[in-house]
């Protein structure tokens, strides 16, 4: 089976530089089509290539400005459709509004369950995302959701460093699993924080559940946003007497204060993927590295493609 024959790439606004290395990986050529505006704002997309009877893979990050980019992915999909492509997937590196992925109070939405069915309302007929915020996010969907990780590409990176007397700690209790998988990775010890959330823009951090006095530490999550959290713990495991601190995360979007939070931290390292494109502030950070996980998406949209298993990517 011809690659070259029977896919098309497209890349919305929002990361063309990722998906010019996902198509790099899979020797084919972006897919050609025209995002334009009207005079009032409302955005126009018309496929330049001929999609009738292919495999269509559209590829956009629900970052900033997460309203835009969203609203563009549908009118992505719905163009893909209506040009009788056999299959639509939407290709989403940072999923947008998973936060909300539950009523935690009363008179709010659930954002996830929304954009949920908006992407298969708009056409998509199956999703490839990486690191949701919450794994329960695939049982939004009706149709199928293939859910990738970056911690292939972020714990090959820390065991090349080769870090001695290496703690992974959870920065909350919610990311006890993937500091787990981390540790079973990386062969070091676990210790957890009690982090408390005081707003959205503020956590307050407790006790540390675990040995960190005279250890290098990792810190991973799922994503940096205001890096409260990850700051305030890293000032939290110095204090308790730790070496070195790393931070590990998949999706750095590095809001707000973010990069003066890190730079006035004791973190000693950042490492974030290319699943959302940095703003140009956060590229002078010094102690900042990106990797890139375009192979990972690559093989994952072939494997689709070919009809063979995804998962087998992560066993």
């Amino acid at each position: 089976m011809s690659l070259n024959n029977n896919i098309k790439i497209f890349s919305g606004s929002s990361n063309p530089e990722l998906t010019a290395k996902i198509c790099k990986y899979l020797g084919v050529s972006v897919g050609c089509a025209k995002i334009e505006k009207f005079p009032d704002g409302e955005k126009i997309i018309k496929c330049a290539d001929d999609v009738r009877g292919k495999d269509c893979f559209v590829v956009q990050s629900g970052s900033d400005p997460v309203d835009a980019n969203l609203v563009e992915m549908l009118i992505f999909l719905d163009c893909l459709k209506r040009a009788s492509a056999e299959r639509v997937t939407a290709v989403i590196p940072y999923f947008g509004y998973a936060r909300q992925d539950r009523k935690d109070e009363g008179r709010v939405p659930i954002t996830a369950k929304l954009v949920s069915n908006l992407i298969t309302t708009a056409g998509a007929d199956r999703v490839l995302a990486m690191d949701l915020h919450a794994a329960q996010l695939q049982g939004f969907f009706d149709i199928p959701v293939d859910h990738l990780f970056a911690e292939p590409v972020l714990t090959k990176y820390f065991q090349d460093k080769k870090i001695d007397n290496l703690t992974i700690v959870s920065p909350d209790v919610g990311n006890i699993k993937r500091a787990a998988r981390y540790v079973a990775h990386l062969n070091g010890e676990l210790a957890i924080i009690h982090k408390r959330r005081i707003n959205s823009r503020e956590v307050q951090c407790g006790e540390i559940i675990g040995a960190v006095k005279d250890r290098n530490i990792l810190m991973c999550d799922d994503m940096i946003t205001t890096a409260g959290t990850i700051c305030t713990a890293a000032k939290l495991v110095k204090e308790r007497g730790a070496k070195k601190v790393f931070v590990g995360a998949t999706h750095g979007l590095f809001c707000d204060k973010a990069v003066e939070n890190i730079a006035g931290s004791p973190i000693d390292e950042v490492v974030v993927t290319d699943t959302v494109p940095l703003k140009p502030n956060v590229k002078k950070l010094a102690n900042l590295k990106v990797l890139s996980v375009s192979d990972i998406l690559g093989e994952a949209i072939k494997r689709i493609h070919k009809n063979e298993s995804v998962s087998a990517l992560f066993s």
